[in-house]
């Protein structure tokens, strides 16, 4: 906000202000960041070659546009961002509810304050934060709270009959004037609600309760949508569809570190207590889980498995640490697989089951997944490896107890009974050759659960490791894709 900006009409003109349309004033903007080489969505990562050159695309060529997504896919992140495309402020017409330009009044209100006023009429400044109106569509929203309504109050208050235009009490949409509005889940909006949002993609105006009111609106329409519901045996009415310039998809992360950067990011992992070191290996794996349960049969493709389950897994993994810190008093927080195992309720959480999934039940499937992303990060780092004087180990009847309550000195005081166990983890570069307990315990765990995902040692629910059972294969109810590896049971 500057002290000598223009307070009336008149100090405006003499500025030499000049307005422009919301969406010329987005593409402009634009084209100074590309020129500048800025970042325009900072934050999102995974979109830059997908994604973000469509949203230019759009901008640039003045379009409306939706983002089609599964849950977890940043849409409203997006919408939000565009926020930062607009300029820091603009003037209304002090008084104005839709942001009146002042040298091009739409509403009743603000032409009869130019006649009273004309060049002494004031100003007011609205920033771009409130030039951004979101709206999350539910059945129940109706005509009146998105365009608006006659106010039976405000006529009897001022004197006006309802057929006066200064009797209308003004919804989100005509309230976004001069602004962006977004709607999160356009198909869920009634649709009689739809057929009422014609005219603005495609005029511009509205009209409210039938009487010849016209507002040319200058709005910048934005939605997000499920691509399930987004058909035309969605919910979705065609005509509208056909109005809304551009059609984006959003995508899950395509490559595990993209995952894992997005993770890493979003996820609260600064305690700000004992100091926190979560293994690469750890990370990865709860990356894995992500990747595999996008791929399982038993899980419902259409839901999708969400950003927000690795997340919020590895903020439940490190809190499982902490605690087990907190209680033994070590001095370093080390995530290890007890703890992931620890986090199931993050992963139950977050998934929608098949009917097979149901018969599995979310708990068997979510420990299906640890195990298949343990086996799939030790054959990424140490596929290969010589593990029979490890299996011969437990092959001869001996056996271990891993708890997630045991502190990391004392599980590698059990893992070094274990022939070849402390060597390889070394060999392979899970734990350094100088590293603390806690990274050596976690990258035991590691390899010992890729056995047992492998069947070449049994693991228990308690965390107990010992023979291989040699069951027969599981029912062919499952046979679930591993992206890292082929097929896993």
């Amino acid at each position: 906000m500057t002290s000598n900006r223009p307070g009336t009409v008149g100090e405006l003109k003499a500025s030499g202000y000049k307005p422009r349309t919301v969406k010329s004033e987005l593409r402009q903007n634009l084209i100074i960041k590309l020129k500048a080489g800025e970042d325009i969505f900072p934050g999102i990562i995974g979109f830059g070659d997908t994604v973000v050159p469509m949203i230019v695309n759009a901008i640039l060529a003045h379009h409306d546009f939706i983002l089609l997504g599964l849950r977890g896919q940043a849409k409203s992140r997006i919408l939000r961002q565009l926020v930062d495309l607009l300029d820091p402020e603009i003037p209304i017409l002090e008084g104005s509810e839709i942001n009146d330009d002042p040298l091009n009044p739409i509403s009743k209100y603000a032409r009869l304050v130019l006649e009273e006023k004309g060049d002494d009429a004031p100003l007011a400044w609205v920033t771009r934060d409130n030039r951004f109106v979101e709206k999350l569509a539910t059945p129940d929203v109706t005509m009146g709270d998105i365009i608006g309504d006659v106010d039976p109050i405000k006529a009897a208050r001022g004197g006006h009959i309802l057929a006066d235009e200064l009797t209308i009490h003004y919804g989100l949409l005509p309230r976004a004037n001069r602004g962006i509005f977004a709607m999160n889940e356009l198909p869920d909006l009634a649709g009689k609600i739809q057929v009422g949002l014609f005219n603005i993609l495609q005029e511009g105006d509205i009209q409210v309760k039938g009487y010849p009111i016209r507002l040319p609106l200058d709005v910048f329409l934005v939605f997000t949508a499920n691509p399930e519901d987004y058909t035309a045996r969605g919910k979705i009415i065609t005509p509208l569809k056909d109005r809304i310039g551009a059609e984006i998809q959003t995508h899950y992360p395509t490559e595990l570190s993209i995952g894992i950067d997005i993770t890493r990011q979003e996820a609260w992992l600064d305690r700000n207590g004992i100091p926190t070191e979560i293994p690469d290996f750890i990370a990865e794996l709860v990356e894995r889980i992500a990747f595999l349960g996008r791929d399982d049969k038993r899980i419902d493709q259409r839901s999708g498995v969400s950003q927000r389950m690795p997340i919020t897994v590895l903020e439940s993994v490190v809190s499982s640490a902490e605690r087990r810190a907190l209680l033994l008093g070590e001095d370093r927080v080390v995530p290890r697989v007890a703890d992931i195992y620890s986090a199931l309720p993050a992963i139950t959480g977050k998934m929608e089951l098949e009917y097979e999934g149901e018969l599995h039940g979310a708990d068997r499937i979510a420990r299906d997944l640890i195990s298949s992303a343990a086996k799939g990060v030790f054959q990424a780092h140490a596929g290969g490896s010589d593990v029979e004087e490890i299996i011969e180990y437990f092959e001869l009847g001996g056996a271990l107890q891993v708890g997630s309550e045991s502190s990391a000195e004392a599980c590698v005081l059990g893992f070094e009974i274990v022939p070849g166990l402390l060597k390889l983890v070394k060999a392979v570069g899970l734990a350094p050759k100088k590293c603390s307990d806690g990274l050596r315990a976690g990258a035991c765990e590691l390899v010992l659960e890729a056995l047992a995902a492998d069947r070449k040692i049994t693991r228990s629910v308690s965390g107990s490791y010992a023979k291989a059972r040699h069951e027969p294969p599981p029912a062919k109810g499952y046979q679930g894709f591993d992206p890292f590896g082929g097929v896993s049971a």
